[in-house]
């Protein structure tokens, strides 16, 4: 083999910033919707309060169920095409929704979006940690967790200018030709990763995986709509429970499995996982509110509340690089602790929040939450990659964004159902009564996220088990060392 063979293909900043664009548009998707709910229900589609609900939702729900056999079919039939695939997909389920005459065309179109996004996410992760060099592998991964943060800032003040100036339709439109520039740009600008994983595709591990998730987070989006301890929520939380138990049994005894249950064995990689289903908690939670409070309660257009959350943008932009400079300098734990504590504390500042409160004062609590979670997110996510090998780096970012999506569902289920609990009523009614509902959910909210930050701190005291530890001296040489980051080098 020539000396020119075996030089790995490095990102050049050009295929960097295409590979993180798509992390923006995949994940803004998840929150734009909210803010044309109104719009959508006036639309001459007259969508049922279920359907506007699941016009809303099938998104998430596709792409949380997709994303680790999504992430595994990269690994297996390379990263480069996986994302391709998949901004094709969100192509095509984009044009399905803009032509949609029917709310189950939209909720179909939906849900394809939801396929791409799953494709997309862990492919741009896993090809940033496979072609960028160990030495500025936590910088890459530090920028990534930026563009899924802003993703979630770039769908609401896309979501509000398109209520405002435009209509529904638009919005998904913009998603078509946006799509297909991001894939041209992948397609010429990204090398493909030289690693993949000779492992067999594990179809029932993967239906399993598929089927357990979509029970679950249907349970959690139906509950406080139908109650908690309706038949259809209970038979729900039932049969998800009873598939997962299924998936690690079978994990347990394939010989290739999609997910192996015992790389649930190292503790950093536990925490980090819990880690960031937290902060996402927490943050979604927050996004749940914000538009409402500020419509709501201050009186804001849909427009100017989609642009008024624009401050979270700050933290998330400065704090990943000093994250991850912190966290190559004293580790995990100090870094995910205190981020996420920070969190904890700017939720509570919104909390106090009612009509009187200054818009200033306002954004300076959104302004703490901001420097929390950019300051946390690199350290969580480089927890979870570390525990898997380097040729099983899309599995690591499908589990890595599967923890998010599934904290954001619960963050905005908790937070919905004590706002469900505590307003009624319409107009001034409503806008008196949103306030202090507001602050009780929020208090639960960061209470639960303080709680799970001590078992974070406590998981990640110690050094991240290194691939080699867990495959036997046969992959060492693959995996390499683990530094006190966890990044594999």
């Amino acid at each position: 083999m020539s000396p020119y063979a075996q030089k790995p293909p490095r990102l050049t900043p050009a295929a960097q910033y295409a590979l993180c664009a798509c992390v923006l548009v995949a994940q803004g998707m998840v929150a734009a919707v909210n803010l044309l709910i109104p719009q959508l229900a006036a639309s001459a589609l007259h969508p049922s309060s279920s359907e506007l609900l699941w016009s809303v939702d099938a998104y998430v729900i596709v792409f949380a169920g997709l994303l680790i056999p999504a992430g595994a079919l990269g690994d297996r039939f390379g990263r480069k095409g996986a994302l391709l695939t998949g901004l094709g997909l969100f192509a095509a389920g984009a044009a399905t929704s803009a032509l949609a005459t029917v709310p189950a065309v939209l909720i179909a179109g939906r849900g394809v979006c939801g396929a791409g996004a799953a494709l997309i996410m862990p492919a741009t992760m896993s090809l940033l940690i496979t072609l960028t060099p160990p030495a500025r592998r936590s910088q890459a991964l530090a920028t990534w967790t930026l563009a899924a943060g802003l993703g979630g800032l770039a769908g609401n003040v896309g979501g509000g200018l398109a209520g405002q100036f435009s209509t529904w339709r638009a919005l998904f439109w913009a998603m078509v030709p946006l799509a297909a520039l991001l894939a041209l740009a992948v397609a010429r600008l990204t090398p493909r990763s030289p690693e993949r994983t000779d492992s067999a595709p594990d179809p029932l591990g993967s239906l399993l995986l598929v089927a357990a998730l979509t029970a679950l987070v249907y349970g959690i989006i139906e509950g406080p709509p139908q109650g908690w301890g309706s038949a259809r929520v209970l038979t729900a939380f039932g049969l998800g429970a009873v598939l997962l138990t299924v998936f690690t049994v079978h994990g347990l005894r394939a010989a290739k499995p999609l997910l192996d249950p015992r790389i649930f064995a190292s503790p950093v990689l536990r925490a980090g996982t819990l880690g960031i289903a937290t902060a996402f908690f927490g943050l979604f939670a927050l996004f749940y509110v914000n538009s409402q409070y500020l419509q709501y309660v201050k009186g804001f257009p849909v427009g100017l509340a989609g642009v008024a959350i624009v401050p979270l943008t700050v933290g998330m932009a400065v704090m990943p690089k000093f994250g991850a400079r912190w966290m190559d300098r004293y580790g995990i734990r100090p870094v995910a602790g205190g981020g996420l504590a920070v969190i904890g504390l700017g939720l509570l500042l919104v909390s106090t929040a009612d009509g009187s409160t200054p818009y200033a004062l306002y954004a300076v609590h959104l302004l703490v939450i901001s420097a929390g979670t950019g300051l946390c997110a690199p350290a969580l996510t480089v927890a979870v990659v570390a525990g898997l090998p380097a040729h099983r780096s899309g599995l690591g970012s499908g589990l890595n964004t599967a923890a998010r999506e599934i904290g954001a569902a619960l963050g905005v289920a908790v937070v919905g159902t004590v706002l469900a609990s505590g307003t009624g009523g319409a107009g001034a009614a409503r806008a008196a009564a949103f306030a202090p509902a507001m602050a009780d959910g929020l208090r639960v909210v960061a209470a639960v996220l303080l709680a799970a930050t001590v078992f974070v701190v406590l998981g990640t005291s110690g050094r991240p088990r290194g691939a080699a530890e867990e495959t036997g001296s046969g992959d060492a040489a693959e995996a390499g060392s683990v530094t006190r980051t966890g990044v594999s080098t």
